[in-house]
C-alpha cells in the first residue's frame, strides 16, 4: 500500500507544473463577452496563475461570474460574484450582476435587494435601475418599470436600449402613443436596429394599425434577415389580417433560418386552421410537440401550450369556431367588430359529478357614466352556456348596485360552501388602485380617489365568495375595459414613491395622488383556484361593436367542448381572442390546479 501511495506521489510531482503568470491574451479573453466558454476558461486560468493581487483576483472572479451568467449558470455565477465582493466589497458592478443572476433564477426579491443596494451606494449608477425595471416589468408593475427606465434614460440619454425598453412597458400599459414616441427616439439613436422596428411594429399592431405594423416588420426583416423572429412576427400579422399565403411564406422562411422552430410550426397550424384545413393544422401542431429544439424560451413555451390545446379541441369532435380576419385599421380605440353569438348546445355528455353553482353579473346601465352595451348580453350568454353544460344552479344578476352586489356575493358564499364547483362571472367596469382590484357597481359615484374604496366592491370579496367550494373555484372577469371613472377622478391621497431619489431628479408633484392603473392588477391565488381576466393585468379589454365582447364570444364558443381539460380550454379562449383582435387583447389565467385531478366543463 505504501508503494502505491509513493508511486502516486512521485507521478504527481513529475507531472505538476508550477503556476504561471497570466498572459495578456488571458486577460483579453477573460474580459470579452461574445464567447462565454472562452471567457470562462480564460478567467479560470487567471485564477490559477501565480502572483495574483487583489485587483486581478477581483477582475477574474467578476468576469468568470459574467461568463457563467451568459451561459445561464446562475448558481455558480452568484458564487463568483460573492467572491468578487469578498475581495472588493465596493464593486457595484458585482452587486448589480449578482442581482441579474438572482433574477435569472426567478428570485425577484433577492434581485431587487441587490439592485436597491447598488442604487443606495451610488444613486447615479444606471445599470441597477434597468435591472429593477425589468423585474417590475415581468411582474406587470408597469408604472414602476417606466419610472426606473426613465432613470436609465436620464443617466444615459444617448443609448437606444432604455427608450426601447420603456416603449415596451408603455405598450403593455396601453399607452401606445407614448410607446411609439419612445420607439422613435430609440430609432433616432440606433436607426439600423431591427429589434426596435419589431417592437414599434408590435405597438402599431396593438394599436390596431396593421398597415403600419407591417411596414415596420418589413424593415425588421430587411435588417435582421438572419433571424427567425422577424419573420415570425410579420407572419402573425399577415395571419391576423387574413393574408394566409404571405403568412405561410414567412413561417416557411423562419423555419429555413431556424429549422425546428416551434413558434413557426404553430403559426403554420393556426393559419391552416383559419383556412379550414384541420388535417394540415394538426400535422403542424404535432411537429411542434415532437420538436427536439433546445430553444424553449417564453415564445416557444407559449406556442407549445397552444399546440396542446388545439389538438385537444380537434380530438373533442366539436366543430371549431370560425374566426374572421381582424380589421386592417381600427375604427375605435376601445372596441372591435364582433359577430352575432348563438349559445351552442352542449354535446351529449356524462352528467357532471357533484354540485356546480355559478353567479353571473352583467353591469350595463351605469348611472353616472356612459352605459355599456355588452355586459347584459354577455351575462345572459354565459348563464345559458353554464346551464347547458349541467350547472346545478346559475344565478343571473343584472345592473347590480353596490348593496345588491355585496348581498349576492354573501348569499353565493353560502351556496358555494355546499358545492363542488363555484364560478363567478362578472362583466362591467373594474379598476385598480394601489394594487387592489375593484368591481364597479352601476350606482357608483366616484369623483375622488377616496371614493373608490367606498363606492366599489373589492375583488377580494369575490374571491371569498367562491372559497368554500370543495373542488374548483373559478372567477371570470371581463372587467378590464377602458374605465370612464379614471379620467374624472380628483386625486387626494399620497403617492407611493417608486424610483429612488437622485441628485437633481424631478421631485414629486405638488399634489400627489394615489396610484390608479390601467386595467386590473395581477392577482395571486392558491389552492384549486383559477382567476381568468379578459385582458392581461395592466391592459384594457375591447368591447364588441355587436352585442357581445370578444372574450364572452370565445368563452361561449368553447365552454361546451367535451373532454378538454379546463386549463387547455382557457388557452383556446385566449388564442381565439388573440386571433379575433389581431393580438390587441390577450386573456390571462392566474393560478394553477392540483395535478391529482383534471377538471372538465363537459366530459363524455
Amino acid at each position: 500500500m505504501r508503494t502505491v501511495l509513493f508511486a502516486a506521489a512521485l507521478m504527481a510531482a513529475l507531472t505538476s507544473v508550477p503556476a504561471r503568470a497570466a498572459s495578456d491574451r488571458d486577460h483579453a479573453d477573460c474580459e470579452q463577452v461574445t464567447q462565454p466558454s472562452l471567457k470562462i476558461s480564460a478567467c479560470t486560468r487567471i485564477l490559477t496563475s501565480a502572483n495574483l493581487n487583489d485587483q486581478t483576483r477581483s477582475f477574474a472572479h467578476y468576469n468568470l461570474g459574467l461568463g457563467l451568467l451568459l451561459k445561464n449558470d446562475f448558481d455558480r455565477a452568484i458564487v463568483e460574484f460573492n467572491e468578487t465582493l469578498r475581495v472588493d466589497p465596493n464593486n457595484l458592478r458585482a452587486i448589480n450582476s449578482r442581482g441579474n443572476a438572482w433574477r435569472g433564477k426567478g428570485d425577484d426579491d433577492d434581485a431587487i435587494a441587490d439592485y436597491n443596494e447598488a442604487i443606495r451606494r451610488d444613486p447615479t449608477f444606471a445599470y441597477p435601475y434597468n435591472g429593477r425595471a425589468s423585474v417590475y416589468y415581468d411582474r406587470g408593475e408597469y408604472d414602476r418599470a417606466i419610472d426606473d427606465f426613465s432613470q436609465v434614460i436620464r443617466f444615459n440619454p444617448t443609448l437606444a436600449a432604455p427608450y426601447n425598453n420603456r416603449a415596451q412597458a408603455l405598450r403593455d400599459k396601453g399607452e401606445f402613443d407614448r410607446a411609439i414616441a419612445d420607439a422613435d427616439d430609440a430609432l433616432r439613436r440606433d436607426p439600423t436596429n431591427g429589434t426596435i422596428y419589431s417592437v414599434r411594429g408590435e405597438i402599431y399592431r396593438m394599436k390596431g394599425d396593421l398597415v403600419r405594423a407591417l411596414a415596420d416588420q418589413d424593415q425588421a426583416v430587411r435588417i435582421d434577415s438572419g433571424s427567425a423572429l422577424p419573420y415570425l412576427t410579420r407572419g402573425d400579422t399577415y395571419r391576423y389580417k387574413g393574408d394566409f399565403a404571405r403568412a405561410l411564406a414567412d413561417y416557411d422562411q423562419a423555419l429555413k433560418v431556424s429549422p425546428d422552430y416551434i413558434p413557426a410550426f404553430v403559426g403554420r397550424g393556426l393559419t391552416f386552421e383559419k383556412q379550414g384545413d384541420l388535417g394540415r393544422a394538426r400535422a403542424e401542431y404535432e411537429k411542434a410537440l415532437n420538436s427536439r429544439s433546445q430553444f424553449r424560451g417564453d415564445v416557444a413555451g407559449s406556442a407549445l401550450e397552444t399546440a396542446r390545446a388545439r389538438i385537444a379541441a380537434f380530438e373533442s369532435g366539436a366543430p371549431q369556431p370560425v374566426i374572421p380576419p381582424a380589421p386592417t385599421r381600427r375604427a375605435s380605440a376601445d372596441s372591435i367588430p364582433t359577430p352575432e353569438l348563438a349559445v351552442p348546445a352542449a354535446a351529449p355528455a356524462t352528467p357532471p359529478v357533484g354540485k356546480r353553482v355559478a353567479l353571473i353579473i352583467g353591469n350595463t346601465h351605469y348611472r353616472n357614466v356612459r352605459p355599456l352595451i355588452n355586459p347584459e348580453h354577455d351575462a345572459q350568454a354565459i348563464a345559458a352556456s353554464l346551464r347547458a353544460v349541467g350547472f346545478t344552479n346559475v344565478t343571473l344578476l343584472d345592473d347590480a348596485t353596490r348593496e345588491q352586489l355585496t348581498d349576492a356575493l354573501r348569499a353565493f358564499a353560502d351556496e358555494a360552501a355546499q358545492a363542488d364547483w363555484a364560478v363567478v362571472y362578472y362583466s362591467g367596469h373594474g379598476m385598480e388602485m394601489n394594487g387592489t382590484n375593484y368591481l364597479v357597481p352601476v350606482d357608483a359615484k366616484i369623483t375622488t380617489d377616496r371614493d373608490v374604496q367606498f363606492a366599489t366592491v373589492p375583488l377580494d370579496q369575490v374571491m371569498a365568495s367562491v372559497e368554500g367550494a370543495s373542488k374548483l373555484k373559478l372567477v371570470l372577469l371581463d372587467a378590464c375595459r377602458n374605465n370612464p371613472f379614471v379620467p374624472q377622478l380628483r386625486r387626494t391621497g399620497p403617492t407611493e414613491t417608486v424610483a429612488t431619489t437622485v441628485p437633481g431628479a424631478p421631485t414629486a408633484d405638488a399634489a400627489p395622488s394615489r396610484s390608479i392603473g390601467t386595467g386590473l392588477a395581477a392577482v395571486k391565488v392558491s389552492g384549486a383556484t383559477l382567476v381568468v381576466y379578459a385582458a392581461k393585468h395592466g391592459q384594457t379589454a375591447l368591447d364588441g361593436d355587436g352585442n357581445d365582447s370578444p372574450f364572452a364570444i370565445a368563452l361561449v364558443q368553447r365552454i361546451a367542448t367535451p373532454n378538454v381539460e379546463i386549463n387547455k380550454l382557457f388557452r383556446l379562449v385566449r388564442d381565439d381572442v388573440m386571433e379575433a383582435t389581431a393580438g390587441r387583447q390577450e386573456p390571462y389565467t392566474y393560478g394553477s390546479l392540483p395535478g391529482a385531478e383534471d377538471f372538465f366543463f363537459v366530459q363524455k
